[in-house]
């Protein structure tokens, strides 16, 4: 049986970069830095970015790390873009609560998620 979870990790081609996005985007501490392994706290979490020459994210799914915002989806949103970040798409609504995705400097799927009102 599994106890838990130990961390999530994503795999990235340049670990300058996507160290850079997870922490001056996303705003997340960077918990340990390497050239191969870094670590991201991410709110009780660990984020590993796995560097490889040959990362490449998942174009047919795949694990989807999904953030909890500060503020408003939108607020926070506007302060990826401000930050530099490539957004695409629109937030939408379910029964279930409201997502955006979007994407870390390396390709890999990520999205706040705010549960339903009421």
């Amino acid at each position: 049986m599994a106890q838990g979870v130990a961390a999530v990790w994503v795999p990235v081609t340049d670990m300058q970069r996507a160290v850079a996005f997870y922490r001056d985007t996303l705003g997340l501490e960077v918990a340990h830095e390497g050239d191969d392994w870094s670590e991201i706290d991410g709110g009780g979490l660990r984020i590993g970015l796995n560097a490889r020459e040959d990362a490449k994210p998942a174009s047919d799914g795949g694990a989807v790390i999904t953030f909890q915002p500060d503020g408003s989806i939108e607020d926070e949103i506007a302060t990826l873009k401000e930050r530099g970040a490539d957004i695409e798409g629109s937030v939408s609504e379910h029964p279930w609560g409201r997502i955006m995705p979007f994407k870390d400097s390396e390709g890999n799927d990520l999205q706040y998620y705010t549960p339903p009102q009421g």
